[in-house]
């Protein structure tokens, strides 16, 4: 799918809300160091053995869903540290002392990758930073610093459940701070942004705050020989993380280049598909499409014209649109047939199947076509119409796409189409 960089060139908004990131971040940094210079550190050893666990798992992130980088030993020291309470400890740290350990620990974390060119992302690291800081001001609100761990029923369940309380806290901060970037920097509604990050959250989010809190209660309970064992399953969700990373990218790399068959072969014009699925993945965010939604929707855009190389003949530029109707929908059972025999790419497939079908006799009579079809139709044509070297205004397009409303294209795809536009969206 898209990098980020794509994402910016094709007429998303400036990074507004990451500088805001950034300097609450700062703030909140530089207020608890003054603090913490003025209190000082206590627990020195639990200090630098967390502190060393987060700058490891910054070091060691990796991208999952291309929009962030995800760092699993990192968050889950994190909380870790700012939920230890129990007698293994004299004094748990202070909410100034743990934001003070968690940020420098992360800076420590992120300058190695800085240097050696890896991918990084200071606005997410500073997302970790200021979610702890919320975890820790919950949980010590909750439990206070004398309460009496003994390793009771009575003392523990409290304890366990201001952890978790914690870690939703922290879940939840940086999912509404997740869901404002991904609204200003996609154009995705706020409570279809919100959604895809809880549901991120349930998956993800909660494996890592599962890891805290292990990490914390047996810190808590048995001093520094917990975290050793307890890394042991954070690295196996970081191996288990970087598998999934990395099915993705190949899925990715199988799709660009049956999309670009179609290049090679004349079927389509140089930078057709990749235009045309950028387009779709506007509209896609602009309807609120999930996250899985949205990666068939490109995926179905990249692999729209396959069906083409069955055609006698390459159309003039790729232009699709001259051909017959019955052409058409030919090309796309082709395309759909190729692309059902990957046997992992069903749903693209039945998205493809039905890109090609009007609206009037299509979707309009049967909900089970997918919108995403009617988008990759809307999305074709508006490229064919303004497209490299076809010269026509988008004012000029929309009026052409307008005269097919209700009959060739969807009304909503198309109205969708009309902001993403009018949002400045340029190919």
């Amino acid at each position: 799918m898209m990098s980020s960089m794509d994402i910016d060139r094709f007429g998303t908004r400036g990074p507004g809300s990451g500088l805001i990131i950034l300097f609450a971040g700062a703030a909140l940094g530089l207020a608890a160091f003054l603090v913490t210079l003025r209190h000082g550190i206590t627990e020195w050893s639990f200090a630098i053995t967390f502190g060393i666990l987060i700058a490891i798992g910054e070091m060691v992130q990796f991208s999952v869903d291309r929009d962030r980088n995800r760092a699993p030993i990192a968050t889950s020291a994190a909380l870790g540290y700012a939920m230890l309470r129990g007698p293994a400890l004299g004094i748990p740290p202070e909410l100034a002392q743990i934001i003070t350990v968690v940020g420098f620990a992360t800076i420590l974390g992120v300058v190695p990758r800085a240097i050696a060119g890896l991918r990084w992302d200071i606005v997410v690291s500073t997302r970790r930073v200021l979610s702890v800081a919320c975890a820790a001001a919950a949980f010590s609100a909750l439990i206070p610093d004398d309460h009496s761990w003994d390793r009771t029923w009575g003392t523990s369940l409290p304890v366990v459940l201001a952890m978790l309380a914690g870690v939703l806290t922290a879940g939840l901060v940086d999912a509404l701070i997740g869901a404002g970037q991904v609204t200003e920097r996609l154009n995705k509604p706020f409570p279809a942004a919100l959604r895809d990050e809880l549901v991120v959250m349930g998956r993800i989010g909660m494996a890592m705050g599962v890891g805290g809190v292990l990490l914390a209660a047996s810190t808590s309970l048995v001093g520094l020989w917990a975290p050793p064992l307890v890394v042991v399953p954070l690295l196996l969700t970081q191996f288990a993380f970087r598998r999934f990373a990395s099915a993705q990218r190949t899925y990715r790399t199988t799709v660009r280049s049956m999309a670009r068959s179609t290049e090679i072969a004349g079927f389509s014009s140089p930078g057709q598909n990749a235009r045309t699925a950028s387009l779709a993945v506007a509209i896609g965010n602009d309807l609120g499409l999930t996250p899985a939604r949205m990666e068939a929707l490109e995926y179905a855009a990249l692999l729209s014209g396959v069906g083409q190389l069955a055609l006698a003949d390459p159309s003039p530029g790729g232009a699709s649109l001259l051909r017959s109707r019955e052409e058409r929908q030919q090309a796309a059972e082709i395309g759909a047939s190729i692309i059902e025999r990957s046997g992992v790419l069903d749903h693209v497939a039945e998205i493809v199947r039905h890109s090609n079908d009007p609206y009037r006799h299509g979707r309009a009579n049967n909900s089970d076509i997918p919108v995403e079809s009617g988008i990759v139709n809307v999305a074709l044509a508006y490229e064919q119409l303004v497209g490299e070297g076809n010269g026509q205004t988008p004012g000029k397009a929309m009026e052409s796409i307008g005269l097919g409303i209700g009959a060739e294209y969807d009304p909503v795809v198309v109205e969708s189409l009309r902001r993403v536009v009018g949002r400045g969206f340029r190919f």
